[in-house]
């Protein structure tokens, strides 16, 4: 099994690297928020990676911090949830985002993310609820129903469901209205 590689960046596409390590390439495919924090081509690359096998196929998943690589060895283990689907829903949320909105049983966030359904959804949180741990993530508590509706307005105008999650927390509990609040929220967003 291959754990980890360490190597020089060969090369890059949308979803993928090449990694050389002792002059073997490894094509690598990593979530696309991951592939942003990486450095330029001919830097050194550290990647905690899953294998996995099927009969005609050898794929290497990367991740940049174990979280994640266990977040989606978790996510395999969902029935119809396959590696290229599990990449995707990285790719979409934080893990930290990912792991709140499943522990909450909170399927808007989740059907916000390209490739999951209501009924895909459903089954993340029927099936791993209760394996998913949220201690020490200070986003736990319950969302508010007007944090939800100020949530689902966001990811609507086409933010993601990371960005609106961590947007609908961080508004004023002054404002009183859902519109107050999403104004807030885009202000926010907006950094002024």
């Amino acid at each position: 099994m291959i754990a980890t590689l360490h190597g020089k960046l060969q090369s890059r596409t949308d979803d993928s690297l090449i990694i050389n390590v002792g002059g073997v390439g490894f094509r690598v495919r990593i979530p696309s928020s991951a592939l942003a924090n990486l450095g330029a081509v001919g830097s050194d690359v550290m990647l905690f990676t899953h294998l996995h096998v099927r009969e005609d196929d050898l794929s290497l998943y990367g991740f940049a911090t174990e979280e994640e690589l266990r977040l989606f060895e978790t996510l395999l283990t969902v029935s119809g949830i396959g590696p290229k689907v599990a990449l995707g829903v990285l790719s979409s949320a934080s893990a930290d985002t990912l792991r709140v909105a499943i522990a909450q049983g909170n399927l808007d966030v989740l059907t916000a993310i390209p490739g999951i359904g209501k009924k895909t959804a459903q089954r993340l949180v029927l099936e791993l609820k209760g394996k998913i741990d949220v201690s020490g993530l200070s986003e736990v508590g319950e969302l508010s129903p007007l944090d939800e509706d100020v949530m689902n307005a966001l990811i609507n105008l086409g933010y993601s469901a990371a960005e609106a999650t961590r947007a609908a927390r961080a508004v004023q509990s002054s404002a009183q209205t859902v519109e107050e609040r999403v104004r807030t929220a885009l202000q926010y967003l907006g950094g002024g």
